[in-house]
């Protein structure tokens, strides 16, 4: 039976507004402890600072960053965290924020050619959760941008596509401030988990 009940997200939701209250309301003095232990960079990890890969997922500064981030785990999340219980769902959200921001580090620094670019969020987390949703209910019908309906799994390939062209448009000097590399990482882990899970005999119970 799927556990009705959900713990995880509220936890995970309440840890990113405290931290994007303190980088909202944190003195100048404050400041830069929150650039040097909650963004993630090449550098930042070459320096030794190797929590930034996990804090940095719970790291928002923009209202409508962690606006955005929030509402997308909120909605997927407890439908996932329900299907393979919290425990679960817990060590899937860490490993795919973690490996996000390797991600995302690496391709600034292999591909960009920029180890100090710094990143922050959720997304590439939640990447993991959506492309672990899309496998999981191929059909269910998604709001791309929350207007045009389309089934969870071409959503999710489209997302991976937009990503793959903005980072070759990154690497080409354009594109837009988005962590493309991260998302990709999240997304890959998704993918794999779901293949984990089925080599395991998970099977959804209805």
């Amino acid at each position: 039976m799927i556990s009705s009940k959900t713990w995880v997200i509220p936890i995970i939701v309440a840890v990113n507004v405290a931290v994007y209250v303190m980088w909202n309301f944190a003195s100048n003095i404050q400041m830069p402890f929150l650039y040097e232990n909650f963004l993630v960079s090449w550098n930042a990890i070459f320096e030794g600072r190797y929590w930034t890969l996990l804090t940095s997922v719970f790291s928002h500064r923009d209202f409508f960053h962690i606006f955005f981030n929030m509402f997308v785990l909120i909605n997927f999340g407890p439908i996932i965290e329900q299907l393979i219980g919290a425990k679960r769902f817990f060590g899937f959200y860490i490993v795919a924020g973690v490996f996000s921001s390797y991600c995302h580090a690496a391709v600034s620094n292999v591909v960009l050619n920029e180890p100090s670019i710094p990143a922050l969020g959720a997304s590439g987390a939640l990447a993991g959760i959506i492309l672990l949703f899309s496998l999981f209910f191929p059909r269910e019908k998604i709001l791309i941008f929350g207007i045009l309906p389309m089934p969870a799994v071409l959503g999710a390939l489209a997302f991976i596509g937009l990503d793959i062209w903005g980072l070759i448009a990154q690497s080409g000097g354009g594109g837009l401030p988005i962590g493309h590399g991260a998302h990709l990482g999240g997304a890959f882990i998704g993918i794999l988990y779901f293949v984990y899970l089925r080599l395991r005999g998970f099977r959804i119970r209805r």
